[in-house]
């Protein structure tokens, strides 16, 4: 069984990107899509409690809570602050009824990935067995700049076996960021994933819009699933093998729809994709 979580980021952010900018709307754009999962990107201005409410009203669950973080900086004062930033998360998580709670990192540009990385697992040694006392599983993605410290499996791997209980949310187009095949990425990672991120990339000259990788091309988000480079069908079927349960954001990045638009278009085809891998198995 497939269960479709929406990301909450485009369909709420203010201005012409998210048009309609409620709670509400949002709910009911995932009961019309029979989308029953919401991934929050940070709360974007809405109180935790009320968004609750609201969410339970329509039967949806909040899966996961997304902040961003400088527990990866050498800034000392700045790691300080972003734990402080960390533990108020999952109480954010605890109010919205989410079990997960995924800590956004970037990185620092010309600080090495390796420190970086080392200065999370410190943090993550104390802040893990915390989300887990309040049942709640912390997760990093492969976050798509060069100077993220996760960015490959290798890098998930590593932290995941210095902090026990510390889980990996898989994205299927940042992973090429880090040089790394999307099939790859999540079978090197795939007893560690607990989450998934859906989007699709294209292969692009070099740009202002572009997004340089650690083996030196150049990737722009695909408008849509489909139109780039992703396999996600082969994706699909290794998390079908792995007995992946469970959710996976359809994500949407692009321009060219309006958000509402892109999920209408990108939801089916999600479904109907995994679809052929359940008619083929069986």
């Amino acid at each position: 069984m497939l269960n479709v979580s929406l990301m909450t980021w485009p369909y709420l952010a203010p201005g012409e990107q998210g048009r309609n900018p409620s709670v509400s709307s949002l709910c009911d754009l995932a009961r019309e899509l029979k989308v029953d999962g919401l991934d929050w990107i940070t709360m974007q201005g809405h109180d935790p409690r009320e968004t609750r409410k609201i969410t339970d009203g329509y039967g949806l669950k909040n899966i996961c809570y997304t902040f961003f973080s400088d527990l990866e900086k050498p800034d000392v004062a700045a790691r300080r602050r972003s734990m402080d930033v960390a533990k108020e998360s999952l109480d954010v998580a605890r109010l919205l009824g989410a079990d997960k709670v995924m800590v956004a990192m970037g990185g620092q540009e010309g600080f090495p990935r390796q420190e970086a990385r080392r200065y999370v697992i410190e943090a993550f040694a104390s802040y893990v067995p915390l989300a887990q006392s309040a049942g709640i599983t912390v997760t990093v993605e492969d976050f798509p700049t060069i100077w993220s410290p996760f960015l490959t499996s290798s890098d998930m791997n590593e932290a995941v076996a210095a902090v026990p209980g510390m889980k990996v949310t898989f994205d299927s187009g940042n992973c090429l960021i880090g040089g790394e095949q999307p099939l790859d990425m999540y079978r090197n990672c795939r007893e560690h994933v607990v989450h998934v991120h859906f989007k699709d990339m294209v292969l692009c000259p070099k740009g202002p819009k572009s997004r340089s990788a650690l083996d030196g091309k150049f990737y722009d988000t695909a408008e849509l699933m489909g139109e780039g480079i992703v396999g996600f069908r082969a994706c699909l079927q290794a998390m079908e093998d792995a007995g992946y349960e469970g959710y996976v954001d359809f994500e949407y990045e692009g321009s060219k729809y309006p958000p509402f638009e892109a999920a209408r278009k990108g939801v089916p085809y999600l479904r109907e994709l995994y679809g052929s891998i359940s008619r083929k198995r069986q």
